[in-house]
């Protein structure tokens, strides 16, 4: 069957369930066509190609019939195209034909082909027929619908004559076509010979021109109700097939809360051919976070990608996290080969998408192949996770890598509450949307109940996507100040969304900074081990001052920018030279991750440089480590510190930051916070010295600030630091979090 429907008020219509049943039908069924017949122009059709939850159609007849395109390329469906804009004579033609009548307010709405105006019946009836014979001298007809609009149209053009014409020239079966409407407006298609819906709540003045019509049904059901009433009726589909069968009914029995996430809260090997639970090697203080919440008793899953190997056989689907901690909560291994986690992670998601979030769009490999397995792998999440949650469960995910898995999970399961957080930066609509997939993004994003991200910079950023991709009405805003810097730095704003309303959909929004996790700072720094390396540390460096600076290898962390400025300190400030040592830790990216072999050739130059500049046999300038220490190690080095110095050319938050503060609070010292502006956190952590990355007299000057500042300001600021970051930790951050997440049901 091909279903040829208008979307106001009737494709877009009904209630959630019919809606879902309708579009999962046609998405499903291999022998359906679908075509959008609208008054609305292409541009103003193309949002709901963003929308995962509303089927893509296969032709599209726009602008009340005036464009016909594929609804796959959008391009022109030629010859029928051609024929129609061959006898339009012109917008600017028409446009100033119709000046003359005042009566007629031109419709501020993207269209084609037709010249669109608002009408008073009562000042246009004296005009109406000399409207008419201007708009013949034109070679033009003239469409009037709800009393209220007025087209001017090539000739021969409406909804239905451009359906029959589309369905002569691609040999649609006229005898499979069903038509669905609910105004005036698509009367033209009722009468053209067509099987016909007009569903239910539609306007009287349609329901009366089509009373008696033996093909066209008026149903009761409004909108995709009505029109599976009359897939029924008029028997275009077996009663037997299986895609009309209503779905079945969901568990209440499943998990209530799930994380999505795409690492499991533990490492995984094989030993003696079982798999085996270790400790993560890498943790964070985020795991721990999200697993707090399953010690409640509350029934959850957590959802992470398993490695499928074929040498182990069978693949264990459902592991157990930890009986004793977390008796109710059991992992969900999502089966994704070797292949699919280099190709999904290590090579689209850091070479495709990480550079553009950071706004270095200029590195960023986009490649199709790479995106059609993206998507497999987030179908692959949604799926596993729908068949955990039980009816009405809280669905969290986490970050980027998962960005497609809401629009298949409200696929699936319309029930549940879709919250997303994004871990990383969130750029602008001039930056993102340099990627080919962008609409398919921000709309599986904007399936989400509540979208989380650091801080309201990005939020904003977020807004400014959406509104170039969809019409959005902004529902509520508050002020950033006094938890944010607004003015005081360059990812600083004063107000921020957190509401929007996109179509028929309200979607709530939030800032939300990660926390640190002090409860682990403090027990690592109670170790004896600990004590024991801090203590070597400070003996080793003796009274110079240490400058500390951790990050991953990464062109986005500014670690060249910030070796030119220590190199630059040093030459300015010979004084300097023997008092102050710079310890960079690098961690090194994956093997596999060929894209930062020239950034790690090109560091160790430098530090080769600067040391070969102004080193002394008692004193090296910079001590340089490409290798990942251990959490207990750093948190040694963070206390032996005077100076933390961050310097990202861009970053979505920075936990280094709040982990050097908090150890300095913990340990009773003072340590100086030099960080870069463009870091999230500088938005949040006032009383840290902010600095220009991309400024490199600026990063100098920041350093030096640090270096000599007296003792009573770096206490001050030190103070102020610690009480945002002990106040505002990990646990505050999920709890507050979940706990946005669930008012963000409630009206604005």
């Amino acid at each position: 069957m091909i279903l040829a429907t208008d979307l106001d008020g009737t494709f877009l219509a009904g209630s959630a369930e019919q809606r879902h049943r309708l579009y999962r039908l046609i998405d499903q069924h291999p022998g359906i066509q679908l075509i959008f017949i609208t008054g609305r122009g292409l541009e103003a059709v193309m949002p709901l190609l963003s929308d995962p939850s509303i089927p893509r159609p296969d032709y599209i007849v726009c602008d009340v019939g005036a464009t016909v395109v594929d609804g796959h390329t959008l391009q022109p469906l030629q010859p029928l195209q051609s024929m129609i804009e061959a006898h339009w004579p012109g917008e600017h033609v028409v446009a100033a034909a119709m000046r003359p009548y005042t009566a007629l307010q031109r419709q501020d709405v993207p269209q084609e082909r037709r010249c669109s105006y608002f009408c008073d019946p009562k000042t246009l009836a004296p005009l109406r027929a000399q409207i008419e014979q201007t708009a013949r001298s034109l070679g033009c007809d003239v469409l009037y619908s709800a009393d209220r609009y007025l087209d001017i149209l090539p000739p021969g053009t409406d909804k239905g004559r451009t359906l029959a014409a589309l369905a002569r020239t691609l040999g649609l079966p006229v005898e499979r076509i069903l038509v669905a409407g609910d105004t005036l407006n698509d009367l033209s298609m009722y009468v053209a010979g067509f099987r016909g819906v007009c569903v239910g709540q539609s306007e009287q003045a349609l329901l009366e021109a089509t009373a008696g019509q033996q093909r066209t049904l008026h149903a009761q059901a409004p909108g995709c109700g009505g029109i599976l009433e009359a897939i029924t009726h008029f028997k275009l589909l077996d009663a037997r097939d299986p895609h009309l069968a209503a779905p079945a009914p969901v568990s209440h029995d499943g998990a209530q809360l799930l994380m999505v996430y795409h690492r499991l809260p533990f490492d995984e090997a094989i030993e003696d051919g079982k798999l085996v639970q270790r400790p993560p090697r890498s943790p964070n203080g985020i795991i721990p976070s999200l697993l707090s919440f399953f010690k409640g008793g509350q029934k959850g899953s957590w959802i992470a990608w398993g490695i499928d190997d074929p040498k182990h056989r069978p693949f264990q689907r459902h592991v157990q996290v930890d009986q004793a901690q977390y008796p109710t909560l059991r992992a969900t291994r999502v089966p994704l080969s070797r292949q699919e986690v280099d190709i999904f992670y290590k090579r689209f998601s850091k070479e495709a998408f990480w550079p553009m979030l950071h706004v270095f769009w200029e590195r960023a490999r986009f490649r199709e192949d790479d995106w059609q397995v993206f998507l497999k792998v987030n179908r692959k999440f949604a799926e596993a996770t729908a068949a955990e949650a039980a009816h009405g469960a809280t669905v969290w995910i986490h970050d980027y890598n998962l960005w497609m898995v809401p629009a298949y999970l409200r696929e699936l399961r319309p029930d549940v509450k879709i919250a997303f957080f994004h871990h990383t930066y969130f750029p602008s609509a001039d930056v993102f949307n340099v990627v080919p997939w962008r609409r398919e993004i921000i709309g599986s994003l904007l399936s989400c109940d509540y979208i989380g991200f650091h801080i309201p910079r990005q939020v904003e950023n977020f807004v400014d996507v959406v509104r170039g991709a969809a019409p959005v009405e902004r529902l509520a805003w508050e002020n950033c100040a006094p938890r944010f810097l607004t003015y005081g730095c360059a990812v600083g704003l004063d107000t921020m969304t957190t509401r929007l309303r996109v179509g028929d959909r309200d979607v709530a929004l939030g800032a939300h900074p990660v926390g640190t996790d002090l409860g682990r700072i403090h027990d690592t720094l109670a170790r004896s081990d600990v004590r024991n390396d801090i203590f070597k540390l400070r003996r080793e460096i003796g009274a110079r001052k240490l400058v500390l600076s951790v990050e991953r290898l990464d062109y986005t962390k500014g670690t060249l920018a910030k070796l030119e400025a220590f190199e630059r300190v040093l030459e300015q400030h010979p004084e300097q030279c023997g008092k102050v040592t710079l310890l960079m830790v690098c961690v090194p990216a994956a093997r596999e991750m060929t894209v930062y072999r020239t950034l790690q050739n090109q560091i160790e130059q430098a530090v080769g440089r600067i040391n070969g500049r102004f080193a002394r046999l008692d004193w090296t300038p910079v001590r340089f480590f490409a290798k990942a220490l251990p959490f207990e190690q750093v948190v040694a080095h963070y206390a032996a510190a005077q100076v933390m110095w961050i310097t990202p050319l861009r970053d979505g938050l920075n936990l280094v930051a709040k982990e050097f503060i908090a150890t300095h609070g913990i340990e009773g010292s003072n340590g100086v916070l030099v960080l870069s502006e463009f870091a999230g956190a500088a938005a949040e952590l006032k009383g840290a010295v902010l600095t220009n990355p991309h400024d490199p007299a600026d990063l100098a000057a920041g350093l030096m600030q640090a270096l000599l500042m007296p003792e009573e300001e770096a206490e001050a600021r030190q103070r102020q630091l610690h009480g945002i970051v002990e106040y505002y930790d990990v646990d505050r951050w999920g709890r507050e979090f979940l706990e946005a997440v669930e008012g963000s049901g409630k009206a604005a």
